[in-house]
């Protein structure tokens, strides 16, 4: 893979190419990516969808749209700086096409602001909440119409693919979805491959998939026009990732390490001493004893260990990745960024008190619980009243329920296999309290 691909400003639907040089500088390509994702819908349903604890009523709490804005910052800076070694060592890039350092910031930045766009409510239970429905629930019986693919696509319901999804998909007047850069676009695809064969090898970008079977085309598009490199011959689909797609997945595991654990320190999860002191094992080496002691409120403690963690890791994953830079253009560099930190031991040592204390708790497993049972319900009567209606046995209430879908989603023209998916991606777009809300109608608990 080359740089001069992989930082392409072409845009679904462009009939000429894109120069980095004829950009205007006051509002670039990669920087207006970046204001299509926060302008979007589907970003702002991130405001009620869960990060850490489901439904929340503690201000402070980080919700998926606050994590994603704060992955987003991190992940400016770490392409920024990313940036700025590429070009001394690739000089041609800026002398001869005119890429800037701010350019890989701007796309790290936006691919990590899009990064959780996709996710369902209630979190990681969420996607298993849907794929659960097709598994053991009622929805099973769809398994024999399916394709194997198509079939993988619902029981491993993806929050990556349907990301792609809602930044690429054309609807009718709209084409391209929200036209963001291929770049952009390169740098989001976490896992790009399709949802079969699954986990094929153990390098991390076969660990989930980047798309549904529908969004194939476009996908391969995405990847052509960058160049990104095929890694399984045959039918099956399977790109490298985009090197930038490393930096943001490290912006993102940096956030959740640091800033998850910070969440379960100010709920009460974890004991402030306990929890400061894997933090400063992080931060050993850059603290400033004398200021960390004149801080007297635990939040300023807490802030000023953060931001030093944040820093220290940042720095960390740069060195990494410029390091494996060569594997990183071919393909070959199989771990995460920060798999390969000189922190792994502390960063580790903080999931894992993360894991037993906050995603296990008790309030975090009760909802979840309720999690599976509204996603479960509202799939239910959804994918019933559609199916339904496409073999024109649509019932009096299938057909008052179908008026209370958007628009969009009530096609029936499609195959089976799409309006499960529709169905699926409508699921996935609702916020916690929305998904709330709409059990409680059709349940009839509510007026």
């Amino acid at each position: 893979m080359n740089w001069e691909n992989l930082l392409s400003l072409k845009r679904q639907g462009d009939t000429h190419k894109r120069l980095r040089k004829e950009q205007d500088e006051t509002r670039l390509g990669f920087e207006v990516d970046y204001d299509r994702i926060i302008f979007s819908s589907a970003f702002r349903s991130l405001q009620d969808k869960t990060q850490v604890i489901p439904l929340s009523k503690t201000d402070f709490v980080h919700t998926r749209l606050t994590h994603s804005l704060e992955v987003s910052v991190v992940g400016r800076s770490l392409g920024r700086i990313a940036g700025k070694k590429i070009l001394e060592k690739h000089p041609f890039l800026s002398e001869i096409y005119g890429y800037k350092f701010n350019d890989f910031g701007a796309i790290v930045a936006a691919a990590a602001l899009a990064h959780d766009i996709g996710n369902p409510p209630f979190g990681h239970s969420g996607e298993k909440a849907i794929g659960e429905y097709f598994i053991t629930g009622n929805g099973k019986k769809y398994q024999s119409i399916l394709s194997g693919k198509e079939f993988q696509d619902i029981v491993d319901f993806e929050g990556n693919a349907n990301g792609f999804r809602l930044l690429s998909q054309s609807r009718e007047g709209v084409t391209g979805g929200l036209r963001l850069s291929y770049a952009t676009l390169g740098a989001f695809m976490k896992y790009p491959k399709e949802s079969l064969p699954k986990k094929a090898t153990k390098h991390i970008a076969d660990k989930k998939f980047g798309f549904f079977q529908p969004d194939k085309e476009a996908f391969q598009n995405v990847a052509a026009d960058l160049g990104l490199l095929q890694t399984r011959d045959g039918e099956d689909i399977s790109f490298a990732r985009h090197p930038l797609t490393f930096l943001v997945e490290a912006a993102d595991d940096i956030c959740y390490t640091i800033i998850d654990f910070e969440d379960g320190i100010n709920l009460g999860l974890i004991s402030e001493d306990y929890a400061l002191e894997y933090l400063i094992k992080l931060v050993k080496n850059s603290i400033n004893t004398k200021k960390y002691n004149s801080l007297k409120f635990k939040e300023d403690r807490l802030s000023y260990l953060r931001a030093l963690a944040i820093n220290t890791l940042i720095s960390d994953a740069i060195s990494v990745f410029i390091e494996n830079e060569d594997k990183i253009l071919n393909g070959t560099f199989q771990t995460s960024l920060l798999d390969q930190s000189a922190f792994k031991a502390q960063i580790e040592d903080i999931i894992s008190l993360s894991v037993e204390k906050i995603y296990r708790s008790q309030e975090v497993i009760e909802k979840e619980i309720a999690g599976y049972k509204i996603i479960s319900d509202i799939l239910d009567v959804y994918t019933n009243a559609l199916i339904r209606k496409k073999e024109d046995k649509a019932s009096n209430y299938d057909a008052l329920m179908l008026k209370t879908l958007p628009e969009f989603y009530r096609d029936t023209d499609n195959s089976v296999y799409h309006i499960l998916l529709n169905t699926c991606c409508y699921v996935a777009s609702l916020s916690d309290s929305a998904a709330v809300h709409i059990h409680n109608k059709i349940m009839g608990k509510q007026l």
